[in-house]
């Protein structure tokens, strides 16, 4: 029999094979590499710290959170049914961990070439110190591994959370949230920093699931019935009062478009009515979003809440698989999206406003020197996301830095976001950016467009001082 192959993570790995590009780039990297994580923009939930218990077993942690994986082992016609994936009626047809585990083992190679195999490997190997790679054979071998590792204090959410060197880590919450969980943390003496943000999709939306009963729950929140337009604006603002008392620095609005057109208050309040005796039509739903995003861009600049804009998805474009198991199970698809003349309007309005921050990201990587750049390099206001989603990975980084830096800066765009769900994947996705970023630079190096001094300045603010300052942190 041949002994299991061996994990191991060349020092190297994501930098030019060219000797001299490679060693700029390795002496940037390690300048960084040990800078604390700034995670501004995430989907961890806040009560895995609250609780502060070891995680379940490898299957939970891994798999389970985590769309990347599972919509790939989806892709070869695998059910997720047989991934330990819960339907909305009821538990998965399939609870044995170990048997889920061993069918994600035997499938591990699907993920060679992509993020989610370098993510992987870097979380098996420096956070567990897994020595083999995953394969069928060697599946219950790691599984009993990293389950008895996961019993240890020192793997326990808060002590990972200080391992992995978090400065501040950012959930999402809804606006009728309680955010019970940071009030619990705030009062625990816990010194780890994690705060929340607002989106407020589920009640701007006139098209969202269940948008009447998020109404209500919003009216509750405030302790107000809002039954007009001008009483739900007042609801949200009273709840990003208290977002902000809780430590939030940004809102997050995960539109199908960044269509922005301001309405009248007599077309507002037109429309609420509709929605609230359920007559909302698709055209409402449309140039009442577009009105929001203007909305909250008054807000932001009164409150000082950092907008960020995630349009271009085509959210739960699998039909079946949305109802069966809802939202977030790896069906979103990017779509073409234009900015220039949907931005417009909130731009002209509030764009050359210094107390203004929207961070504008794209699935749509077409538009970056086409669209994105242009608009940054110039709007006091605005800012670039990072490569968000599927182009948050070696290639897509990589064509991110090339297409907007030369009309945008560096200066323009928000450094990075590791936008996860999967706890222990955070470190990894910050490592892999501050590589990626490191080889850019060092590429700027070698053909005398920046000098060393400037491209390690420029290192340190990419991989931390962009993101604190950005999201004002």
């Amino acid at each position: 029999m041949k002994p299991a192959p061996r994990l191991t993570l060349n020092e190297n790995r994501f930098f030019d094979p060219n000797p001299s590009v490679r060693k700029i780039a390795r002496g940037l990297y390690e300048s960084v590499r040990h800078l604390p994580i700034v995670s501004p923009h995430g989907h961890v939930d806040p009560n895995i710290f609250v609780e502060n218990k070891p995680f379940s077993n490898p299957t939970e942690l891994f798999l389970i959170p985590d769309h990347y994986i599972y919509r790939m082992l989806y892709s070869q016609g695998i059910p997720l049914e047989l991934m330990g994936i819960p339907p909305l009626d009821g538990p998965p047809s399939e609870r044995d961990v170990r048997k889920i585990w061993k069918l994600f083992a035997e499938n591990y190679y699907l993920f060679r070439g992509t993020p989610t195999g370098a993510w992987l490997d870097y979380e098996f190997s420096v956070v567990f110190r897994v020595k083999k790679k995953l394969t069928a054979a060697t599946a219950h071998h790691i599984y009993d591994e990293i389950y008895e590792k996961l019993q240890l204090p020192k793997f326990r959410p808060r002590a990972l959370f200080e391992k992995f060197k978090i400065e501040v880590l950012s959930t999402t919450d809804a606006s009728t949230d309680t955010l019970e969980p940071h009030q619990i943390l705030r009062s625990s003496g816990w010194k780890g920093k994690v705060i929340p943000c607002f989106r407020p999709d589920g009640v701007t939306n006139l098209k969202a699931k269940n948008w009447k009963e998020s109404l209500q729950l919003l009216g509750e929140r405030v302790g107000k019935e809002v039954t007009s337009y001008s009483r739900f604006i007042e609801a949200l603002e009273n709840r990003r009062t208290f977002f902000k008392s809780m430590g939030a620095v940004s809102t997050d609005h995960g539109v199908g478009s960044p269509h922005t057109h301001e309405l009248t208050l007599g077309e507002a309040e037109m429309m609420f009515q509709r929605a609230l005796k359920g007559g909302a039509t698709d055209q409402d739903a449309v140039l009442f979003t577009a009105h929001m995003l203007m909305e909250m861009a008054r807000m932001s600049v009164e409150d000082g809440l950092v907008m960020q804009i995630h349009p271009g998805s085509d959210r739960n474009h699998n039909r079946k698989i949305h109802e069966k198991y809802g939202t977030d199970k790896g069906c979103d698809i990017p779509m073409q999206t234009e900015f220039t003349h949907n931005l417009k309007e909130l731009l002209n309005k509030y764009g050359n406003d210094p107390r203004l921050t929207v961070i504008v990201f794209t699935l749509d990587e077409t538009t970056y020197a086409r669209e994105l750049a242009p608009l940054a390099g110039h709007y006091p206001a605005m800012k670039l996301g990072p490569a968000w989603w599927f182009h948050d990975s070696i290639e897509g980084m990589a064509r991110y830095r090339s297409m907007v830096t030369e009309t945008a800066g560096i200066y323009n765009t928000a450094g990075f976001n590791d936008d996860t769900r999967a706890f222990v994947s955070i470190p990894a996705r910050h490592d892999l950016s501050r590589r990626v970023d490191s080889n850019y630079l060092a590429e700027l190096v070698a053909r005398h467009i920046v000098d060393l001094n400037e491209a390690e300045q420029m290192s340190v603010d990419l991989a931390y001082g962009l993101a604190k300052k950005t999201y004002k942190l």
